[in-house]
């Protein structure tokens, strides 16, 4: 499988991830486990909303 997240986006979704989820701990929400979603995107490099739409921020020197 082709990656279609760059290291932008990547880093963009681990930070909204372990945000997402420290206001959860902090409100003591389970609605904080939902961060988990761009930490898995942005580990597995593929974002699935992308690729119906056709969008890739990978840079075209490294894709895989």
């Amino acid at each position: 499988m082709e990656r279609n997240i760059g290291r932008l986006d990547r880093n963009i979704r681990l930070a909204a991830g372990a945000a997402i989820i420290g206001a959860g701990v902090y409100y003591g929400s389970w609605l904080g486990l939902l961060g988990l979603l761009p930490i898995a995107s942005a580990i597995t490099g593929r974002c699935g909303l992308y690729c119906p739409l056709g969008i890739s921020t990978v840079e075209r020197d490294s894709r895989d």
